[in-house]
């Protein structure tokens, strides 16, 4: 079960500057310490609770997450409002995306400040796009390979939780399903991944397939957002 962190503030800030034509995104936090907005702590309880009605057969028993407060923040809300005292794996191969000097700029911002790396990122595209200092999504596939082994091994026969991010949600899908890159980026152009979305991969003889994609149903009483991640525009 794949689950998007609930909104931060960060994807509030973002998506106003973006807005309103920034050039910087404006938050006094590195990406790791930004923290919940008070829409995503209750969209993280909303997911709490939902969890709380799945049958026994059907609930995560074991908890893989990213260490970024966001995330973090997400699965703890997430296992109190739904009683689940889960054994909680914090792996860092599990964060977002680096964006290297690109961080904290909006799309105005790179065009502006890094006109160079626009022109390159248009030219290579989502997919082998590294800016500077950061990864491509292709650095961030390769790192959640190995995560994928690693919860295989360790967690076989176990239902997995795992609370990331947007971009890694996508790439997890690309690592499991075995999409190439055309399959992944026509998906990527159609819709987005939610804010606290449930996204289910199940596994099996003939490999991993999506039972459940961005489904934010569960998210009755609490808003839905949708914030593009900073950087991938």
């Amino acid at each position: 079960m794949l689950v998007r962190h609930g909104e931060s503030e960060g994807n509030v800030a973002a998506t106003s500057a973006e807005r309103s034509g920034e050039q910087t995104v404006g938050v006094p936090w590195r990406d790791a310490d930004t923290p919940l907005s008070a829409t995503g702590e209750e969209q993280a309880r909303a997911l709490g609770a939902h969890l709380a009605t799945l049958p026994p057969d059907e609930a995560p028993e074991v908890v893989w997450c990213s260490p970024y407060v966001r995330a973090r923040r997400t699965a703890e809300l997430a296992l109190e409002k739904a009683g689940l005292p889960l054994r909680t794996v914090v792996d860092e191969r599990l964060r977002d995306r680096e964006l290297g000097i690109l961080d904290g700029l909006t799309s105005h911002g790179v065009d502006a400040r890094f006109p160079d790396e626009a022109a390159r990122r248009d030219r290579l595209g989502k997919m082998y796009f590294r800016p500077p200092g950061g990864e491509s999504w292709a650095d961030v596939a390769l790192r959640l390979r190995s995560v994928v082994g690693d919860i295989e091994r360790h967690e076989d026969g176990r239902r997995v939780l795992v609370v990331c991010h947007d971009a890694v949600i996508w790439l997890l899908r690309y690592v499991c399903e075995g999409m190439t890159e055309d399959q992944l980026m026509a998906q990527v152009a159609e819709h987005s991944v939610r804010n606290a979305s449930v996204t289910v991969l199940v596994g099996g003889p003939g490999g991993w397939r999506a039972e459940v994609v961005d489904d934010v149903a569960h998210l009755a009483g609490a808003d839905v957002t949708e914030h593009p991640g900073q950087g991938d525009d």
